[in-house]
């Protein structure tokens, strides 16, 4: 008897299970999210010294004397089936060294997968991220952010195909010659003649064009001659944050006539123009007194510690993600919105309680109590992208008999 009220006691202290959590978890079990920009390699190169088999996935790094944001466990929870690894570098960081810096970035990732290979396994195509999910492993996809990584020439835009690069991001931070980047003075006006080869080659051999970072003149640019689809791999929306980064309606619209698909990010600072206004002052601050203003919480110096206690975070949550997914949904439609978490490039931030790689089934949550059919959350995970990638890979196939341009930026002689 007593067992037995104990029992009773118990289930009535548990909270009832949560139906919009239920339906999240199983929509995403289906229809696992194809996510479109980690930075977990840079960070493997530089807060764990380049120790790629030595820094164990397996356990939570979120525990590690600097802390990751990525793991597999926190990837399967988040019910990721498959994961475009960014191979960054500094967008200052140019010339032959960019090459072989991105080289070095292209093994780090090659050499993570080859670690994990119950977890993780190398993917080039759309069929192959469906093949790999399936067998139940997450499919690795490469993608370079910026284009000065390129040195200014398509034969190593080229190589980087070769070696499974499946997007390029034509800006970082840092305009270019041949294409402007949303947070620098222009210098190209868009695209300059090579930035349209640059594009033109990308779309000749299936990789993707990423729009993330660049100006709104260069990305109506490369929209007005794309001939395959584009992504805009850890973006936003302009109308909902305030930030050169995130993008404007009229070029929402001009994404979804291409085909394309806007990936939504998960930096607060590109989600809540309240939370950029604070983090500014916060820096400001920090550079007045001479500490680092990138670590966050606890582990911050502790006149920032204080600084926080009487200047409260804004609230960034799974309801500021989702009224970037609803509205690129609404403007763009829900064929064109997608994911694109940024982790491990954001300074260990995130929305409360999200932030990790297992941050999805929130979200996916928060949608499914807005009215989000089963479908349109699929299509938000995977469908979209996937579709993406196979158009990409059409218009190649079309264009397979044209021989490659030998073309190199003025700025590159």
């Amino acid at each position: 008897m007593i067992a037995l009220l104990l029992l009773q006691a118990t289930a009535a202290a548990s909270p009832a299970p949560d139906p919009a959590s239920i339906r999240a978890e199983r929509v995403l079990t289906r229809a696992p999210v194809i996510d479109g920009h980690n930075d977990l390699a840079w960070e493997l190169r530089d807060a764990q010294g380049g120790q790629v088999e030595t820094t164990d996935l397996r356990r939570g790094t979120d525990a590690l004397p600097r802390p990751l944001q990525t793991d597999i466990a926190r990837l399967r929870r988040g019910h990721v089936g498959g994961q475009f690894w960014s191979v960054w570098i500094p967008a200052d960081v140019t010339g032959p060294r960019a090459v072989e810096m991105t080289l070095e970035q292209i093994d780090i990732v090659r050499r993570l997968v080859a670690a994990y290979p119950r977890d993780l396994a190398l993917a080039t195509d759309a069929r192959s991220v469906r093949r790999i999910a399936d067998d139940g492993r997450i499919a690795s996809l490469i993608g370079v952010e910026g284009g000065h990584q390129i040195d200014g020439r398509l034969s190593v835009l080229r190589q980087y195909k070769a070696l499974g690069v499946g997007y390029m991001t034509l800006t970082h931070g840092k305009s270019l010659d041949w294409a402007d980047s949303s947070t620098d003075d222009p210098r190209s006006g868009g695209l300059s003649p090579f930035g349209r080869q640059v594009v033109a080659e990308m779309n000749r051999i299936g990789m993707i064009v990423d729009v993330s970072h660049v100006s709104d003149a260069t990305m109506a640019a490369v929209l007005a001659v794309a001939k395959a689809p584009v992504i805009a791999s850890h973006s936003g929306a302009r109308a909902v944050a305030d930030a050169p980064r995130d993008i404007a309606d009229e070029l929402l619209r001009s994404i979804a006539a291409n085909g394309g698909v806007v990936m939504v990010n998960f930096y607060p600072a590109f989600l809540s123009t309240a939370w950029r206004r604070w983090d500014t002052d916060r820096t400001v601050y920090a550079n007045s007194i001479g500490v680092p203003a990138d670590v966050y919480g606890a582990k911050s110096p502790a006149p920032l510690v204080a600084w926080d206690t009487t200047h409260p975070e804004p609230r960034v949550d799974a309801a500021t993600v989702a009224d970037h997914v609803d509205h690129v949904a609404r403007v763009a439609g829900h064929d064109h919105v997608g994911l694109g978490g940024d982790f491990d490039g954001i300074n260990g931030t995130g929305p409360v309680g999200m932030k990790g790689v297992d941050a999805y089934p929130a979200l996916f949550a928060e949608l499914v109590r807005r009215g989000w059919s089963d479908a349109d959350l699929a299509r938000l995970s995977r469908g979209n992208v996937l579709r993406v990638m196979e158009r990409v890979e059409a218009v190649a196939a079309v264009s397979a008999g044209q021989p490659p341009v030998d073309a190199i930026d003025r700025a590159a002689r």
